[in-house]
C-alpha cells in the first residue's frame, strides 16, 4: 500500500467510523461481537436517457426515497445519452433532481456528460471543461453527498494526495464494508479520440495521464482503508464496462493499468470485493477476472471478485434500481440483491 495515504487515513478513519450508518439494515448481529450488521444500498446507472425516462425519472426518484431498506443510493454516471447535448442547464436539473431524493446520494460521473460531449453534432464542448462543470455542480462540498440525508464521506479532494482536484473519487465505511467510487468512464477511459477542433490531443492525453495515476491512487486509498478498518468487504463503483463484449481489444486499452492494479489488490486483500458498473446497459453478474485476464495483463485468477452490471439505458423502460445487501458477517453470503421496478 502506499505509505502516502497511510498516514491520512489513520487520521480520518475515526471519522469514517462513526459515520451513521446509512442503509444498515435491522438484522441483529447474531453473536457478531464487533457489531458488523448488513447494510443494504441502492444502485442505478445509465439514465435518464430518453424523453420517456426523463419525464418518469422524478417519480423512479420519490420511488426509492419511499423504499425504507436503505437510505444510500449510488448512481454509478451516464445521466444522459451519450449524442445528445451537454448543456449546463440539462445538468444542473439532474443535479437538482439527485438532490430531491430522501437519503444520501453518491455519483461518479460517466462518460456520456462529459467524455462523449465533443461528440454532439450541434454543440461540441471539450471534455475537459465538462468535467470541470460536473465537479462544481455535483462536488461543491467536497467530502459530502448529494441528497435531502447529505452525509460525510471522504474525498480525493485532500492535501495529501497528489491530485486534490479530484473531488469526485470518494470512499467511506459502513458496518465493516468499505465503499468507494471512481471516476472512471467508458469510451475506452477516454482514449477514443475527441472531434477534430474540440480540444488538442496534447490536452485529451493529459486528462487520460493526469486522471489514470489518480484513479490508481485512489484504488490504492480504498483498500489501504479497508486494511486499516479491518473490512470483511468492499465495494467498488464505476461507470465502465471495462470487458464490454461489444469492444474490441483495441477500445478497452485504456483499462490495463486499472485492471492490473485492480487485480493485485482484489488478490491482497483475499476477502469478498464487489465491482459495480453500468456502461453496457444490461444486467450481468459475472466475474470477469475469474481465470485471469491475458489481454489486459492478468496472468493470475481472482477468485474473490464478483461485478454486477446494472441494468440501464435507452432500451429499458420501466426505470428499474438495484437494492443491493452487503452482509459483513462470516456465516452469510456477502452479496445479494433483488431488482426492483417500481
Amino acid at each position: 500500500m502506499i505509505t502516502s495515504w497511510s498516514a491520512w487515513l489513520s487520521a480520518r478513519i475515526i471519522i469514517a467510523a462513526l459515520l451513521v450508518a446509512i442503509g444498515t439494515t435491522a438484522a441483529p448481529a447474531e453473536n457478531d461481537d464487533d457489531g458488523a450488521r448488513p447494510v443494504t444500498i441502492g444502485v442505478v446507472g445509465d439514465m435518464p436517457y430518453t424523453t420517456q425516462q426523463q419525464t418518469a425519472f422524478q417519480a423512479f426518484i420519490d420511488a426509492m426515497s419511499a423504499d425504507t431498506s436503505f437510505r444510500l443510493l449510488v448512481h454509478l454516471g451516464d445521466i444522459k445519452s451519450g449524442s445528445s447535448a451537454c448543456t449546463d442547464g440539462y445538468i444542473t436539473g439532474i443535479r437538482n433532481q439527485f438532490n430531491t431524493y430522501a437519503g444520501a446520494l453518491v455519483y461518479t460521473p460517466g462518460d456520456n456528460e462529459w467524455t462523449d460531449c465533443h461528440r454532439n453534432a450541434s454543440q461540441p464542448k471539450n471534455p475537459v471543461e465538462r468535467l470541470n462543470f460536473l465537479r462544481a455542480q455535483f462536488f461543491s462540498q467536497p467530502g459530502r453527498t448529494l441528497g435531502g440525508e447529505s452525509v460525510q464521506v471522504l474525498t480525493q479532494a485532500s492535501k495529501s494526495s497528489a491530485f486534490p482536484t479530484f473531488v469526485e473519487n470518494q470512499a467511506w465505511v459502513t458496518s465493516k464494508v468499505v465503499f468507494g467510487v471512481v471516476n472512471l468512464p467508458g469510451s475506452n477511459n477516454d482514449l477514443d479520440p475527441w472531434t477534430n477542433g474540440v480540444g488538442t490531443p496534447a490536452q485529451q492525453q493529459e486528462e487520460f495521464a493526469s486522471r489514470l495515476a489518480a484513479d490508481l491512487e485512489w484504488l490504492d486509498a480504498i483498500f489501504a482503508l479497508a486494511d486499516e478498518s479491518h473490512a470483511r468487504a468492499v465495494v467498488i463503483g464505476i461507470q465502465a464496462d471495462m470487458w464490454d463484449p461489444a469492444a474490441g481489444a483495441a477500445e478497452l486499452t485504456g483499462y490495463n493499468q486499472i485492471i492490473q492494479k485492480l487485480a493485485f489488490l482484489v488478490r491482497q486483500f483475499g476477502k469478498p470485493v464487489l465491482l459495480l458498473n453500468g456502461d453496457s446497459h444490461n444486467f450481468l453478474v459475472d466475474n470477469p477476472l475469474a481465470a485471469g485476464d491475458p489481454a489486459h495483463g492478468v496472468t493470475d485468477p481472482v477468485p474473490n471478485l464478483t461485478r454486477i452490471i446494472v441494468q440501464g439505458g435507452s432500451d429499458h423502460f420501466p426505470l428499474q434500481y438495484l437494492r443491493l445487501t452487503i452482509d459483513p458477517r462470516p456465516s452469510h453470503p456477502t452479496f445479494s440483491w433483488e431488482r426492483v421496478t417500481p
